[in-house]
Order: C-alpha cells, then structure tokens, then sequence
C-alpha cells in the first residue's frame, strides 16, 4: 500500500545542484513544495564529518541524494553518517540514492591478496542503517547481490537512446561501439534500442591504466560511430578508441558515457581528441571546466531519479522506468520529438 507520509530528500554535499534539482522535479509531480530537509553536513577542523537534522524526522520516509564521487572517502563517509543520524531519529526507512556508486570497479579479486572493496561498502551502508539502495548504471550489475537489502540499478541507456533519437533523427548509417568487451552488454542493449549494429574495441593491457594494443571488430567505415560507456577517468582508452575508429574509416565518432569522472587531464584529452562530442549526466557534478568544454554535454537525471523515487515511495514499479515510452513523458520538452 502506498505510504501515508511524504517522501523527505536530504543531500549531502557531493552533488547538491542534482538533489535540488530531483527536489523541484518532485515538486512538480507532487503539485506541492518538496524541498530537501534543513540539516548541516560539515567537517571539524581535523576533517572528522558531523551531521545535524534540524527537522523531525521521525516516522518519516527519507531518501539521502548522495554520490560517491571525488573525494570518494568523504563522500562515502558523509552519506554513512546522515544514515546513522536518520536511524538513530526514528526515520521510518532510509533509502541511499547513490547516483555513481563509488567502489565499484572493486567487484571481484583479479589477483591474490585484494579486496573486494564494492562489497564491503554494501556492508558499511546496511550496517549504518540504509534499507534501499537506488542507483544508476552500476559497473557491474553483480553488485546488487552484494546487497541484502532491495537494489533499484537504473539505465541511462533509455535516456541515450531519446538523445541520440532526437539529434540524430533516426539516422541509418549509426554503429554502436563498446570500448571493451566487458561493456557488450551495455552497448548491444543501446544498440537495440535504436536499431544500429554493434562493434567492439578489443582491447589489451599490459599494467594497469595502459592499453597496450586495441583491435576494432566488425566494420565501421563510412560509420557515425556512438561509443557507449559507464565511466569515463582519465578519458586516455576513450580518446585512443575514438582515434582508432577515425583510422579506420568511421566519419564521426561520439560518446554516450554514464558518469564522468573525468579526472586528472582528461577534459584536455577530449577537446583535443577527434571525438565530436561526449555526452554524459549530471550523476556527477560536473566541474566548470567540463561545463566550459567545447565538445562535452551534459544530459539531467532528475527526471529519473525523481520519479524511481516517487515510485519507491508508491510502492510501484520502478523498472517501468527501462522503456522509452515511459521516459517520454518524463523527458518533455528535452525530447519532444524523439
């Protein structure tokens, strides 16, 4: 049955222009002020965080907007902490919305003696209270079993899908490309989406973070090329692949990557790189400089994120929230005519 009190947001400080932002997109839905709960999340002078809820929260459904992104440890810990506040108020539940969810390229052991970091962040975030995890495009989907409470992993693939519908107009000589095989999922799932073939950048490393020799399979001459990602760092494998699918014949090159890191010179990396464009979401909030980039866009995910939560909220379906036809609506005015 759906719940009889309002959901309550409350942000931490890793991206609080997206949290206001789901906040007035909630307003909207609810025909009533939604605003984040008044509360103060800052540091001593020896950086330890405090937390301090200045509204009742007690009974209360309270939804804590929190990436954990650069700083990740600081973002981490804030959101731990305001969940621990929130359990020790009473709150009714607490569902983390963790927009990038840090760790997660930690997923398994690739060698002896490491950790498996993404599933002992799941345990740090039962233990400090959390009930619900929300999330968008999780690195890797195994994750949600790390968890032993509900995971909501949402896709920005649909979201994509109505850009590239809507700046590209259905146009046929589009190939969607994965920049690793790990991520053929990822991109055939886009790919089918908007009725374009598939090809993959087979790459391999000789250490960490250095890509030793890259081989492209199927055939992309003459191609508008859509690299398709979740995470884009340093932007030293995108800008390589880009280069490579250039080499080989392809007329365009674009990118569709989830949550930009874009740490270190990676926006240098990409203004100078031969791709037209990267489009990524705000799950991260963006730096100046990438807003400031010539060739980089930024698509919202308040739209999303509001309704995945007013969903939780009314006890319905949150992957409606997968199909085109539903994010339409969701979208007007960005997409009208995808």
């Amino acid at each position: 049955m759906p719940a009889m009190t309002e959901p309550k947001l409350i942000a931490g400080n890793a991206n609080r222009p997206l949290a206001q932002a789901i906040a007035r997109r909630m307003s909207l839905h609810r025909g009533m002020n939604v605003s984040l709960v008044d509360a103060r999340v800052e540091r001593f002078n020896d950086q330890e965080i405090f937390v301090e809820v200045f509204e009742n929260v007690r009974g209360e459904d309270m939804y804590i907007i929190q990436p954990t992104s650069n700083p990740a440890n600081d973002n981490l810990m804030e959101l731990l902490i305001m969940a621990d506040a929130l359990r020790r108020s009473s709150a009714a539940r607490i569902t983390a919305v963790i927009p990038y969810f840090g760790y997660a390229r930690q997923d398994r052991r690739a060698k002896a003696r490491t950790p498996i970091s993404a599933k002992l962040v799941a345990n740090l975030l039962t233990e400090a209270g959390v009930q619900r995890v929300l999330t968008l495009d999780l690195h890797a989907t195994q994750i949600q079993g790390f968890f032993d409470i509900p995971v909501d992993n949402l896709y920005a693939a649909p979201i994509f899908a109505l850009d590239l519908l809507h700046h590209f107009n259905g146009a046929d000589d589009l190939m969607v490309v994965s920049p690793d095989v790990g991520g053929v999922g990822r991109a055939r799932e886009l790919a089918q989406r908007i009725g374009a073939p598939l090809a993959i950048v087979d790459k391999r490393r000789e250490t960490p973070g250095e890509v030793a020799e890259m081989t492209i399979i199927g055939e992309v001459e003459g191609r508008r090329c859509i690299i398709v990602d979740d995470i884009c760092d340093t932007a030293g494998t995108l800008t390589k692949a880009a280069q490579l699918l250039c080499d080989h014949g392809a007329s365009e090159v674009h990118a569709y990557i989830t949550h930009g890191v874009l740490s270190g010179p990676a926006v240098e990396r990409i203004e100078k790189s031969v791709m037209k464009s990267l489009v990524i979401t705000d799950s991260i909030e963006p730096t100046p400089q990438a807003r400031a980039a010539r060739n980089i866009r930024i698509v919202p995910t308040a739209p999303i994120f509001a309704q995945a939560i007013m969903n939780i909220w009314n006890g319905t379906s949150v992957s409606s929230l997968f199909e085109l036809e539903t994010l339409r609506p969701i979208y007007e005015g960005l997409y009208a005519g995808a």
